[in-house]
């Protein structure tokens, strides 16, 4: 997540920039052929392309809203569950009583579970703007893919963590051991039916947290959404300078030399300029649709993991506690 109040020109720029010169080179080629080489009938009636216009607005503007709701689902989610993840802690400590071991046990799990999903929910999948070489290039540099066991080491035994790694899903199996470690509390009488039942609310709350996560990863945004709204975005910026390169004429021949020239490249600036607008748009809700892949506008799940460890810890009044994960390049992981 881009921590800084403004973006600034130079992200912008570095994911728009190829889609600049091609508007620059297109535009300033079709100026010529009409003002230059004559070919005046290549020039088409602005209304219509108007029309296409506010139609491909409204489309993009619905892609946009539909693309925020999915990442405002996930961070609310995530929220969701630091706020469990504390209620967790709260009640381990104080339903488990005389037990410290289990106490830590039962805690450092849930760490490795929060860990263990976030890990899990970053895995790129076949749809996902993860899976181009250019963002795996990005992922390699900041190290922003780690293996699920190697994450989890930290929180649960050898033994445990052997097992965990035969598993296809190891959240589910964490909270499952959960589970089972409960049970086992249960039958040694060290804590009663209800204080049983009222962690295992919670423990039904993480796996609800959890389906809700992998709906969110594991359904792509529809495509004909996806894929129309950028199909019509271009071939609205294609046809652009066609209905705004006679737009200007009276204004271009009635002014001599070097004034005539200035309306023409101001012309071509404006044309460029919409054509960038509508692309990055679309561009906008592209980058929106997947909130889980560690991407700079995406949920910092890893500085989420960490804070919840932090109080978590703080809580077993443990010593030293982990650093809060800090922004790399602006970017909150």
């Amino acid at each position: 997540m881009y921590v800084k109040r403004n973006l600034g020109i130079l992200p912008i720029l570095i994911g728009t920039w190829k889609e600049l010169i091609f508007f620059a080179i297109w535009t300033t080629l079709v100026f010529f052929l009409y003002y230059q080489m004559g070919w005046t009938f290549i020039a088409l009636a602005i209304e219509p392309l108007s029309i296409i216009g506010i139609a491909v607005s409204f489309y993009l503007g619905f892609k946009n809203s539909q693309s925020y709701d999915r990442f405002w689902e996930a961070r609310k989610i995530w929220g969701s569950i630091v706020n469990y993840s504390r209620t967790w802690a709260t009640q381990v400590l104080s339903l488990v009583e005389d037990a410290p071991e289990d106490q830590r046990v039962l805690i450092y799990r849930h760490l490795a579970w929060i860990n263990a999903l976030r890990a899990q929910l970053r895995q790129p999948t076949s749809f996902s703007l993860a899976a181009s070489d250019s963002f795996k290039r990005l992922i390699e540099r900041y190290k922003a893919y780690d293996s699920v066991i190697e994450i989890i080491r930290p929180f649960v035994s050898e033994e445990e963590l052997e097992d965990l790694g035969k598993r296809e899903n190891i959240a589910t199996h964490l909270i499952k051991d959960q589970g089972l470690h409960l049970k086992k509390l249960l039958e040694d009488d060290k804590i009663s039916e209800f204080k049983n039942l009222m962690l295992h609310k919670v423990l039904e709350e993480n796996y609800n947290f959890q389906g809700a996560c992998e709906r969110i990863k594991n359904t792509p945004f529809p495509r004909q959404y996806a894929y129309f709204g950028t199909v019509f975005a271009w071939i609205f910026v294609i046809l652009l300078p066609f209905g705004l390169v006679n737009a200007f004429d009276e204004e271009i021949l009635k002014l001599p030399g070097f004034g005539g020239l200035w309306m023409e490249v101001a012309a071509i600036l404006l044309s460029v300029m919409i054509s960038w607008i509508f692309i990055t748009i679309d561009k906008v809700a592209k980058n929106s649709e997947d909130p889980f892949e560690g991407r700079f506008n995406d949920v910092p799940m890893t500085a989420i993991c960490r804070t919840i460890e932090i109080d978590l810890r703080d809580m077993l009044d443990e010593q030293p506690l982990p650093e809060k994960v800090q922004p790399k390049n602006n970017i909150l992981y």
